[in-house]
């Protein structure tokens, strides 16, 4: 079955309110394949413009592992922080 990424672009306007929405992010990994690969600022853009000042990169085991972890009870506990603490852009993209 091949991998699914969740790309996520985020504007931070409340440090503070993403570092509380990470905590309850990462407790949500919890009964799920999650594995970051990449969390940060330092993006270098090399063709048009990129949304947001970081961008976090995680892998699961497939598209609807990465939906249920999205749609769980506990991540949705999260998406009202990360709401109010950046203007986010979100995509699931499936592997080969």
């Amino acid at each position: 079955m091949p991998k699914a990424y969740v790309v996520f672009t985020e504007a931070i306007n409340d440090p503070d309110g993403m570092a509380e929405y990470s905590k309850l992010a990462m407790a949500s990994f919890a009964g799920h394949t999650a594995r970051p690969l990449a969390v940060g600022p330092a993006t270098e853009v090399l063709e048009g413009e990129w949304h947001g000042n970081q961008t976090v990169i995680l892998e699961f085991d497939s598209v609807e592992e990465a939906k249920a972890w999205y749609t769980s009870e506990a991540y949705a506990k999260a998406i009202p922080l990360r709401q109010a603490a950046a203007d986010c852009s979100a995509v699931i993209i499936p592997g080969f």
